[in-house]
């Protein structure tokens, strides 16, 4: 289970990262989820990302068979075999052709506009969708680019039934799919969130993964989410029961408290929003530390995402190891939630004993904590994108349930992730004022 299409996208990201050694490298996204999940994977491999639009050719009496397919520039591919067996003639092929053609083309002005497509003459090219029912349009697809001159065509899809995946083997070099379920039910029913993706999220994700018109110019999408630490970080190992959990921790000298960054759907040190907010944290002279709530393994099981009271306990067992840690032991702490991960962090801030002064949540799922949230202690700001309805509904809520300090803060024109020019600097903004003042409120010891 996923929870929407970044979480798919992210852990299709890490599994590709180990895999994909080919310097040239470029991600191609079938629209509209795919180019979100695909979005993600070429963020996790410094990748171009481009919009791949293709057409099944479908017999003109039977539609729903395909004789072929055809891509931009005039890229066609034809199963003589199928062409054979119906008995189309080539003026009933032209027809279709055509009309599909035109509908390529509509559709590559609507998602790239003016923009020339990528080259992909000899280079391994990864297609990406959100999932696989039939598996025809990713067929066409890896059909299309072969055509279009890649040397090495990969394909790679968070869900798909394991007898689609096999055939898919014969249009693919390498085919990855995270899961393979006997049945399938339908693609939706694999993910908590899948949200349909709407033409203008796909022209703003082509946009962002576009390369500086200059040289030397940085892009809105580098700005907000390449940006690492300033401070060199130390890779840090922390023992939680029977797992030990891999992170960074960077303390600036003369720290004036230091913030521990809890992410619920995995790859908490490798998120590249949260190390964009910790560098910021960094600047202003906090400390940090970026950790995975759950190993790899774990993350498979994706109940475990969801269960917070395990999410929580692994979080109090690495705010024990910090108070420990010579430099940290001293120095009031916060956490920054993001996910399912701020239900953790408020779980957390509720148990006897914890002193932690103050949480920030991203776009999280406060409510999760349920119960809890009424014994929670720290100072906590709720930030939520002003587009993103339903989770700015359960802030609500959850901020009723609260008694202590708290404020919630909507982000104008935001959506769910942030990725709007300037949504995430106000987030970095908010956080930083937030737990400056409040760790100056707080003395250790």
């Amino acid at each position: 289970m996923f929870v929407d299409r970044h979480d798919a996208g992210v852990r299709l990201g890490q599994r590709l990262a180990g895999l994909v050694t080919d310097e040239d490298v470029v991600v191609l996204g079938l629209p509209r989820g795919g180019v979100s999940v695909g979005f993600e994977v070429a963020q996790a491999l410094g990748a171009p990302l481009d919009v791949i639009v293709v057409r099944k050719l479908g017999v003109p009496f039977q539609p729903e068979l395909g004789f072929g397919a055809v891509g931009e520039g005039g890229v066609r591919v034809i199963n003589s075999d199928v062409v054979r067996l119906v008995d189309v003639t080539r003026e009933e092929m032209s027809e279709v052709e055509e009309r599909e053609q035109a509908e390529v083309l509509r559709r590559v002005r609507r998602f790239r506009g003016d923009r020339a497509p990528v080259d992909l003459a000899g280079r391994t090219v990864i297609v990406v969708d959100d999932g696989i029912a039939t598996g025809s349009t990713a067929r066409a697809a890896c059909q299309v680019a072969r055509a279009r001159g890649a040397a090495r065509v990969i394909l790679a899809v968070p869900v798909g039934t394991p007898d689609t995946i096999a055939s898919l083997c014969q249009d693919a070099d390498e085919v990855i799919c995270l899961e393979t379920p006997t049945v399938l039910w339908g693609i939706g029913t694999w993910y908590v969130d899948f949200t349909q993706i709407a033409d203008e999220r796909v022209v703003d994700l082509l946009q962002r993964a576009a390369p500086p018109a200059a040289e030397g110019a940085v892009s809105g999408k580098e700005r907000a989410v390449k940006s690492d630490p300033p401070e060199p970080a130390d890779e840090v190992t922390v023992d939680a029961g029977h797992v030990r959990l891999p992170g960074q921790l960077v303390i600036p000298e003369e720290a004036e408290g230091i913030v521990v960054f809890v992410h619920g759907s995995g790859s908490g040190r490798h998120s590249p929003r949260n190390r964009y907010v910790a560098s910021v944290l960094n600047r202003e002279g906090l400390g940090t530390l970026l950790f995975d709530l759950l190993t790899v393994e774990e993350e498979y099981d994706r109940g475990n995402v969801f269960d917070i009271e395990l999410l929580a306990g692994r979080l109090m067992q690495v705010t024990n190891w910090l108070s420990d840690q010579p430099r940290a032991a001293v120095l009031p702490v916060g956490y920054f939630g993001a996910s399912t991960g701020a239900a953790a962090a408020l779980w957390a801030a509720a148990e006897p004993g914890n002193q932690v002064a103050a949480v920030v949540s991203r776009g999280g799922r406060p409510d999760l904590a349920g119960a809890r949230l009424p014994a929670v202690r720290a100072a906590t700001l709720l930030l939520v994108g002003g587009c993103d309805e339903l989770v700015i509904e359960l802030n609500q809520a959850a901020q009723e349930r609260l008694t202590c300090e708290n404020r919630l803060e909507i982000i104008p024109d935001a959506t769910h992730l942030f990725e709007e020019p300037g949504a995430l600097e106000a987030v970095a903004d908010l956080a930083r004022n937030w737990f400056t003042d409040h760790f100056s409120r707080t003395c250790v010891g």
